[in-house]
């Protein structure tokens, strides 16, 4: 699943840059006016637990740039699928796509999750990923004044239950699901996986430093799983006492463990 070196151009808009992920020898167009994936998005993708070959069906809900979606790429032979609302970061991911020459095996589609049964039939995904908004909508909300980034961070068009609904619909029986979201909510994602019938299996919370409250969690869900066998990882800790990444993050971002931060 090692790529040939690439010698694609790409059109890039005014405010875009490509950024390397090391690990998976990807180039991914970022824009820090309308959207850059950050740590979330590369813990999700090496969470996640795809199968290797090419019978899969594969899909990644609120893809954004499409980082989690390539990332995922490079584990399997399998077809992997993008859904974003936003035009431009669909516009974004597409060319992404196009600067890793992986046309055939990804692809992104520009939809409203709560309407993906339009576009994807219920009961057919095998795997499905998502990093979706974190912030709930209320009086005192303080929304970010960038529209691009406020869709991205606030749960304006589509909620935690709406997005659990929408897994669990994607899904076939014991598909699995995998979500990147805020401790804060552990307990209402549990609830609502739980309705409708994914059950939590395993969950990770990401820690900045050691002696710091945890402020990421990574959790699995199974469509229609058993209620036992459930499992909390060991602590994922980001960064040591010098600022320098522990080695399993690092071992993420970069493929090894030999590179500096």
């Amino acid at each position: 699943m090692i790529k040939e070196a690439k010698v694609v151009t790409i059109q890039l808009k005014e405010d875009e840059r490509v950024d390397q992920l090391m690990q998976y020898g990807l180039e991914i167009i970022q824009s820090p006016s309308v959207f850059s994936f950050s740590l979330d998005a590369v813990l999700l993708g090496d969470f996640a637990k795809v199968p290797k070959h090419n019978r899969a069906n594969i899909v990644d809900l609120c893809s954004g740039n499409g980082a989690v979606a390539l990332m995922l790429s490079q584990q399997t032979d399998s077809p992997v699928t993008g859904i974003e609302i936003q035009s431009r970061l669909v516009d974004m991911a597409q060319r992404s796509i196009e600067l890793n020459k992986l046309e055939n095996q990804v692809s992104v589609i520009k939809a409203d999750v709560k309407d993906i049964n339009q576009h994807i039939p219920k009961d057919s995904v095998d795997v499905l990923t998502c990093n979706p908004p974190y912030f709930k909508i209320s009086d005192k909300s303080h929304k970010n004044p960038n529209e691009h980034l406020a869709i991205a961070r606030h749960e304006l068009h589509l909620n935690l239950q709406e997005l659990m609904q929408a897994s669990s619909g994607l899904l076939k029986m014991k598909g699995k699901a995998y979500f990147v979201h805020r401790p804060d909510r552990f307990l209402e994602i549990m609830d609502e996986m739980r309705k409708v019938n994914l059950t939590p299996k395993r969950v990770r919370f990401v820690y900045p430093k050691e002696n710091k409250e945890a402020n990421m969690l990574l959790i699995e869900g199974i469509k229609h799983g058993k209620e036992t066998g459930f499992k909390v990882l060991p602590p994922l800790y980001v960064y040591q006492e010098d600022g320098t990444y522990f080695p399993e993050v690092k071992r993420m971002i970069h493929g090894d463990e030999s590179h500096d931060a």
